[in-house]
């Protein structure tokens, strides 16, 4: 071989050999965690949310980040494989929603950065060590789901039914995060309501509950604002329709899908902060300094057209202070 075509054969192999881990080390891209009680077809609002919040970043995904999914689809026995398997992937940081699968993750890892959303109190719950200092390796975003926020829903039932003498609270037995009968009592007496709670942890109890509900006659329902149920919205607003039962729930999503009112804090916000602050951490920030964020805002919700077939007139008052009016 001569010189020439030895050098020229040497400068392209040299090339070739630099040019496969320069194209593996420009696809090695972070990967992000993404764990969620519920599925793509109900939840993807909150995926695209979270998506956006990255962006705020600088972390598009496909280009700049990649996005390991895992949906439960309610069914919470999965939680554990999940964030099991995206902890031994493993992944830069986890973004979870709801207790059952924020406690999952922390079981998981004790070293990979996760981002929340909580209940009231995350440091009651064990999460952090305190809301402006979280300390270890979660952070996130509470979502209010105190006995003020009940109280408030059922100021809302008394406004919508002036009439009504019971009601009840859809809750699941297995959710140790359920609404507390105790602490509610004194705001159903004032309203003069007779409250009770009714049990489901499946699909069948769910509509078994309902079917009771009508059967014993309670004037109106409130469903609670657990994971479990929420994705579920588009069933349990199906089966509060087919009984009739005036129903109110805790998050915008359940009147988007036909439900009758909502009040509470706004889930696609939370998420947009859970993508923030995963994009933050995916810059370097520990998740122990970023304080956990509060909702600082309250969305109430109105479905005209569903309390029109249920007879049910909304008062000026409520149209007044709606976020928003479904006609």
């Amino acid at each position: 071989m001569r010189r020439r075509e030895f050098i020229a054969l040497l400068g392209s192999g040299t090339a070739v050999a630099w040019s496969v881990p320069a194209r593996a080390q420009q696809a090695a891209l972070p990967v992000v965690g993404f764990l969620q009680p519920g599925s793509p077809a109900d939840s993807r609002h909150y995926a695209a949310a979270f998506l956006e919040g990255l962006k705020a970043n600088g972390y598009v995904e496909g280009e700049s980040v990649a996005i390991e999914y895992r949906w439960a689809e309610g069914r919470y026995e999965e939680l554990p494989r999940f964030a099991a398997e995206l902890a031994d992937r493993p992944v830069a940081v986890i973004a979870v929603g709801g207790p059952p699968a924020v406690l999952a993750a922390k079981s998981a890892t004790s070293t990979i950065p996760i981002v929340f959303i909580a209940g009231d109190d995350p440091v009651k719950e064990g999460l952090v060590a305190s809301l402006n200092r979280p300390g270890g390796n979660l952070t996130g975003v509470t979502v209010f789901t105190t006995a003020a926020m009940w109280s408030k829903r059922l100021e809302l039932l008394r406004d919508l039914i002036p009439k009504a003498a019971s009601a009840a609270i859809l809750v699941n037995p297995q959710d140790v995060s359920n609404p507390d009968m105790v602490e509610m009592m004194p705001a159903a007496r004032a309203l003069g309501l007779k409250l009770t709670f009714v049990p489901a942890a499946t699909d069948r109890e769910i509509e078994a509950a309902f079917a009771a509900a009508a059967e014993r006659r309670i004037e109106a329902l409130l469903v609670s604002d657990r994971p479990f149920f929420t994705v579920r919205h588009n069933y349990i607003v199906a089966l509060a329709a087919r009984h009739a039962l005036p129903t109110v729930y805790g998050w915008r999503e359940y009147v988007a899908a036909g439900g009758l009112i909502s009040y509470g804090s706004s889930l696609t916000d939370a998420w947009h902060q859970v993508g923030v602050y995963a994009g933050r951490i995916l810059k370097g920030v520990k998740p122990a300094d970023l304080p956990v964020v509060q909702p600082a805002r309250f969305e109430l919700l109105i479905n005209r057209k569903t309390a029109n077939a249920l007879g049910v007139e909304i008062p000026p008052k409520l149209l007044a202070l709606a976020d928003e009016v479904i006609e």
